[in-house]
């Protein structure tokens, strides 16, 4: 639970870190959306996405350009953020069953990553009524380049976390089954 708090909160972070390019600004939410998939599989990364989400559903200023509320998914970003569940659950699936290889994290982000274009894109034609050469001129291909580069950052990041995680993951297995022994009486 903590580390999905933990998570919730940098994607939040990366909200913050923003360039407003148009309708849908260049963030890193979709970097730690898919590095949270990485490190906490597909149960625990759906639920740190949803915590993110509820938090900025509630009001909270966790979207891009510090914004918040229910009004935010119903505007051109509203697909975005939405595909952002099915984009942590499919990375940690395929990562957490092929055994967290190189290859199948990058295929496991790349597919996430077209999740959210699909339906990020999709949405913000509907919200906007841009034609659809407009609607990828400014929702997608301005991102490609830097998604690029943020699935090969996540990787580094993720092989270089993964150790720490699950060590810590493993003491809180332990200590939860009640098999350590306790220093205090």
């Amino acid at each position: 639970m903590v580390l999905a708090a933990l998570f919730a909160a940098l994607i939040a972070v990366g909200a913050f870190i923003a360039i407003p390019i148009g309708p849908v600004p260049i963030v890193l939410q979709n970097f730690f959306v898919l590095l949270t998939g990485l490190l906490l599989g597909p149960r625990w990364g759906l639920i740190a996405c949803g915590v993110y989400l509820l938090a900025g559903a509630l009001g909270l200023p966790v979207f891009a350009g510090g914004t918040g509320g229910i009004g935010r998914f119903f505007g051109p970003t509203g697909g975005y953020l939405l595909a952002y569940l099915p984009a942590v659950f499919i990375t940690g699936l395929i990562s957490q069953n092929k055994k967290k290889a190189v290859v199948w994290d990058s295929i496991a982000m790349i597919l996430a990553s077209i999740v959210i274009y699909t339906l990020g894109a999709s949405w913000l034609k509907f919200s906007t009524g841009m034609t659809w050469s407009k609607t990828l001129a400014v929702g997608m291909f301005p991102f490609l380049i830097g998604d690029a580069l943020k699935i090969a950052a996540a990787i580094v990041v993720a092989r270089t976390a993964r150790p720490m995680i699950s060590q810590y993951s493993n003491s809180g297995q332990v200590r939860s089954q009640g098999k350590t022994e306790q220093t205090h009486p």
